[in-house]
């Protein structure tokens, strides 16, 4: 499987740091092993694991065919917004996988996908995330979207690709935001020193934008919406801890001790999602019910 990126704003980082940040998946040394070997090339030359990039350099890398292990088709009940011939959106639960990866084979929602759609997911990304064009974090809840073909697939591709997808996202976060509303415009790539963890400090960050709205106050906490305008990986968490208001339950970004017992995860859910639908060139949105912890503890607030 061959992926292309073109170089936009990370002039001057190194070819395998990029490339370990732009496939999320795959570890650095995986990456210098496959620059090594010549999978790699810019411009259409091989390089070497310390060559710099330049802004409107093409790079190809080739993923050379790995035995993938069976992934097996597993009865989980699937809360579905919406479904037709092309796209299935769902509401995913808290704790829930989106797709199988080393170690982690079962219980995830492409388990639960390949039950409920049998052969009907696109093949695009392969046997691991068949259907997946994005993601949200594990203890992330709320609408997420599944591609049943690879027309569909290209389409929300794209879509992703030129920001015109509408997220919505409400969240609880610490801290009682003084505006109203605010915009949080501030790159966002790998952590420098915390390879799991992402940074507005990162060197070679790539462009962030969120927009949020508080909705309800409470006193030490805040009630938000956010919407992004692009979708970088933990891009709310990120914003709103660099704002010094991290997400309430968000142990990476946020205290290390929750002050709320036995809540796992950040509080955040993915309320709206709105797109160009692939085949009939109509809008469609979709809104994901808040899940129950999320509702008792909006209550528990109010009361306080």
């Amino acid at each position: 499987m061959k992926e292309f990126f073109t170089v936009e704003n990370q002039e001057g980082e190194r070819i395998d740091r990029y490339l370990s940040e732009e496939l999320e998946d795959r570890s650095r040394s995986y990456i210098q092993k496959l620059i090594k070997e010549q999978y790699v090339i810019v411009n259409q030359r091989p390089v070497k694991a310390n060559y710099r990039l330049s802004l409107g350099d093409r790079v190809e890398i080739t993923l050379p065919e790995a035995k993938e292990p069976d992934i097996a088709p597993e009865d989980i009940p699937l809360d579905i917004l919406y479904e037709d011939e092309d796209i299935i959106i769902v509401n995913k639960p808290k704790q829930m996988v989106v797709h199988p990866a080393p170690g982690h084979y079962s219980g995830t929602l492409v388990n639960a996908l390949m039950y409920h759609c049998g052969q009907e997911l696109s093949g695009i990304n392969g046997t691991m995330r068949p259907g997946i064009v994005h993601r949200i974090d594990m203890d992330t809840t709320g609408s997420l979207i599944v591609c049943k073909n690879d027309m569909a697939h290209q389409s929300l591709s794209e879509q992703l690709k030129i920001h015109s997808i509408r997220r919505i996202y409400v969240a609880i976060v610490h801290g009682n935001i003084k505006e109203e509303s605010g915009t949080v415009n501030a790159p966002i790539g790998r952590h420098p020193t915390e390879r799991k963890k992402m940074s507005i400090y990162s060197k070679n960050g790539r462009t962030a934008i969120t927009h949020y709205k508080v909705l309800e106050r409470f006193g030490d906490y805040t009630y938000v919406q956010c919407e992004l305008e692009t979708g970088r990986t933990h891009q709310i968490r990120v914003h709103m801890a660099s704002i010094g208001h991290p997400l309430l339950g968000d142990q990476v970004y946020g205290p290390k001790k929750c002050p709320i017992p036995h809540l796992q995860g950040q509080t955040l859910h993915a309320r709206t999602l709105g797109i160009i639908h692939p085949r009939t060139g109509g809008y469609l949105e979709v809104n994901a019910p808040l899940p129950a912890y999320f509702t008792e503890l909006l209550d528990r607030l109010m009361k306080n």
